[in-house]
């Protein structure tokens, strides 16, 4: 069972692989034929990640409701023609919608939203928020758009430096990359820090009930708060429990909680093959779980995708072997060649399996 184990004030973490939680499923929204885009549900959560937005029908509108934050790798039209749809379901709701992409990205976004008009908007008795972001190598610029308001750009923005994080949050980080694409484009990576399971008999035996408190000691954890520390229970918190009850933080954590370590996934599409993209996708891509990649071409066919800025099958897991992942999920097939979809997943993996 994996468990915290307490040596001096330090925490140490000791991993089961075999009890891996998974927090989230992550799928394709299309076939690989079709426009490219992975949805990632959290497990057990009403929330939703989307990398990519090409055509949306895959996702149901109870899918999409979910989403909080979009990550768009560039805005060739298959990767971007979804911002409508998403848009349109997203209005009249009491919502905050985060959007991701690369230099020019909030220009884009603009453009979008300044094709509609939006004169009675104002009448709305809900209030939706877009806050776009664009990452370039000098920095991270957000705006906000509010509904009410016509979607109009809000005049106080907020810059900061980008290096690498787009986004943590207590138990993941959202990582990019900008790769070359003959345009910049986000390579993206979702890892999460460690899973915290609690386990049911091991907190009956306690006799500690469910309650808001559970929220509260896994917050304490992924703080990485003094095992030492006093974790208090009070029976606000807990129901049915009758006195307050007092633990070593630490120790309850050795008692009732499973630690697992975190998954990793990276999703990389649309980037040649040259020697500056590779380093930034083997980096980024490093010992991931689920590596989803562009396959875009056969390998007979590498002049034609060293012309497009497309990576090859046999690239693709070339690349998925350098960076150590463990599973690969080729994606993103050029159309001509529609029907042998096998072909390009078969010179993909045989890299992968094969390269020294």
């Amino acid at each position: 069972m994996g468990s915290y184990l307490i040596l001096g004030e330090e925490w140490h973490i000791c991993y089961n692989l075999s009890n891996m939680y998974r927090s989230f499923i992550p799928r394709l929204i299309n076939d690989p034929f079709f426009d490219p885009g992975l949805y990632i549900p959290f497990r057990f959560k009403r929330r939703a990640f989307l990398f990519d937005l090409g055509e949306l029908d895959g996702l149901s509108p109870r899918d999409l409701l979910k989403i909080t934050h979009v990550f768009v790798t560039h805005t060739h039209m298959d990767h971007f023609i979804g911002f409508d749809s998403l848009l349109r379901i997203f209005l009249g709701r009491e919502k905050v919608l985060h959007f991701f992409g690369p230099p020019g990205f909030l220009t884009q976004v603009e453009g979008k939203l300044a094709g509609y008009t939006w004169n009675l908007v104002h009448e709305y008795e809900t209030n939706l928020l877009l806050r776009a972001s664009e990452i370039s190598e000098q920095g991270i610029v957000t705006r906000q758009y509010v509904c009410r308001r016509g979607f109009q750009a809000e005049e106080n923005g907020s810059e900061k430096p980008f290096h690498g994080t787009l986004l943590k949050e207590r138990s993941f980080t959202v990582n990019a990359a900008l790769l070359d694409h003959q345009t910049p484009c986000l390579g993206l990576s979702l890892e999460e820090d460690f899973h915290i399971n609690i386990i049911k008999e091991n907190l009956r035996e306690t006799g500690l009930p469910v309650g808001p408190w559970l929220s509260r000691f896994k917050e304490h954890l992924y703080e990485k708060r003094d095992p030492q520390g006093l974790f208090r229970i009070i029976p606000a918190e807990a129901k049915g429990l009758q006195d307050e009850k007092t633990f070593r933080l630490g120790e309850l954590a050795e008692q009732i909680a499973r630690i697992s370590p975190g998954e990793k996934l990276t999703y990389v599409t649309d980037a040649g093959y040259s020697p500056a993209n590779e380093e930034k996708i083997v980096a980024l891509a490093r010992d991931a779980d689920h590596f989803f990649v562009e396959t875009a071409f056969l390998e007979r066919d590498e002049a034609i995708a060293r012309k497009k800025y497309h990576l090859t099958a046999r690239q693709a897991g070339l690349l998925a072997k350098k960076a150590g992942v463990k599973q690969l999920h080729p994606f993103h097939f050029s159309p001509r060649y529609e029907g042998r979809g096998e072909e390009l997943e078969k010179e993909a993996m045989e890299a992968f399996s094969n390269a020294k």
